[in-house]
């Protein structure tokens, strides 16, 4: 936060922040969205996308910073995710916002690539970690604060200013840093020679589209066979761009990354879900459906903080299955809230027990990645531990989108809350899996 660092720092980690923001606090205002654009069927569709579209912004701004370095990535995405926030702030239909927010994840997850570049090449080894903290800080605000003032602005200027009211404000976050990357631009290293590497994209880009078609495809007639065929499509594809052995669930870093993935679908399964069913079942307000996940976000952000301070007594791979197994509890407590209709206070109180598992788990997952991972493949298995957060819990999310809208009315809200118990369950069996010498 000293020259000729500041305008750097607060432009990247506002950035960050902008990302998270759009990912995390509309999760209060779709259900509105998808009401008063006649999309519910497309509800969970709306959260799948970006996840999923973000795989492809992630894999190939990693192969064009590589190529050209990270500036010319970084403003093709921030346009791109500017421009999702207008198509989805301006869409007249659901449809449409589903267009968006593609659009909004290929740059929000390209966006965060390319700084990670900016960051190797701007700040000296010794701020390097500092400002990567800063980074992890930035996706946690928007859990603490983001839904209640989403929430507030869609009751106060409509849930369409939720989207454009950040476009402006990533203009200036740009601005913020243009002067850091004139200098990149201008010191840039002659081209390596070779083409850029296509293979990866392709890939990615098939995960991407099977997971979307999956929840498209199971509307049609022939819906079930489809929707499984797109599935099997998806994970062939994530075969190539995730460690040997990740799907089979291999002892010690392969079950890292799938825990990582199985966790993630489990739990942003059941959350894009909660502030939809506390208003329909419950009657709640979106601000205080936004109060509920806000509390949830101070959980996360309290267990991540006493797992930091646990290092020394709790080893990489006993957080991983102490984490899990909270999550899986807080999640079942959750799912028979909903199937039982208890007080709402069960469900709150069941959701956030289960953001404290996602905290003790999900930043130790990293940590044990980087533990077990050779120098030469650390920037192989950082890319894929994100790109499995990211399409298991699209996968997840299509297919309860199309669950959600085979079940009876009275029932759509149960069979999307077992779904998610089916998927942490998953993840307690992937932790215990992770076990091993090397992760520790």
């Amino acid at each position: 936060m000293r020259p000729p660092y500041v305008a750097t720092t607060v432009g990247s980690f506002s950035l960050v922040f902008f990302a998270a923001f759009e990912a995390l606090a509309v999760t209060t205002v779709m259900p509105d969205v998808s009401r008063e654009l006649d999309g519910v069927h497309l509800y969970a569709l709306s959260f799948a996308a970006p996840l999923a579209s973000g795989i492809v912004g992630m894999v190939a701004t990693g192969s064009w910073s590589d190529r050209r370095g990270p500036v010319p990535p970084l403003l093709m995405c921030a346009v791109l995710f500017s421009a999702g926030l207008l198509v989805c702030g301006l869409a007249p239909t659901m449809e449409v916002l589903v267009v968006g927010r593609i659009l909004q994840g290929i740059g929000g997850g390209g966006v965060t690539v390319a700084l990670y570049v900016v960051v190797a090449q701007v700040y000296p080894p010794r701020l390097q970690p500092a400002i990567l903290a800063a980074f992890a800080a930035a996706w946690v605000l928007p859990s603490l604060f983001g839904p209640a003032i989403a929430a507030l602005v869609a009751e106060q200027f409509g849930w369409q200013w939720v989207f454009l009211g950040t476009v402006g404000l990533v203009a200036v976050a740009v601005g913020l840093i243009a002067p850091a990357l004139r200098e990149l631009w201008a010191g840039r290293p002659p081209l390596p020679a070779g083409r850029m590497p296509l293979m990866p994209l392709a890939w990615a880009t098939l995960a991407a589209v099977a997971v979307l078609a999956l929840e498209l495809l199971g509307d049609l007639g022939p819906g079930p066979l489809l929707g499984v065929t797109a599935g099997i499509v998806a994970f062939y594809a994530a075969r190539h761009l995730l460690p040997r052995g990740t799907l089979r669930l291999g002892r010690g870093l392969p079950s890292v990354i799938a825990t990582r993935g199985a966790i993630a679908a489990g739990f942003f399964c059941a959350e894009a879900h909660v502030p939809f069913v506390l208003q329909e079942q419950w009657g709640f307000s979106t601000t205080h459906a936004g109060y509920a996940l806000a509390l949830s976000g101070v959980a996360w952000a309290g267990a991540s903080q006493a797992q930091s301070r646990l290092a020394d007594r709790m080893n990489n791979a006993t957080t991983l299955v102490v984490g899990s197994t909270i999550l899986v509890v807080g999640t079942v407590i959750t799912c028979l809230a909903v199937f039982l209709g208890l007080p709402a206070v069960s469900l709150i109180g069941g959701y956030g027990l289960a953001s404290v598992g996602m905290g003790l788990a999900y930043p130790r997952l990293t940590v044990a990645m980087l533990t077990a991972s050779p120098v030469s493949e650390r920037g192989f298995n950082s890319s894929a531990i994100s790109i499995a957060d990211s399409l298991t819990a699209a996968f997840a999310l299509s297919v309860a989108g199309v669950l959600f809208a085979a079940a009876s009315h009275a029932h759509r809200f149960d069979v999307v809350f077992l779904l998610a118990v089916g998927f942490t369950a998953l993840s307690l069996l992937c932790a215990v899996r992770s076990r091993s010498p090397e992760i520790g």
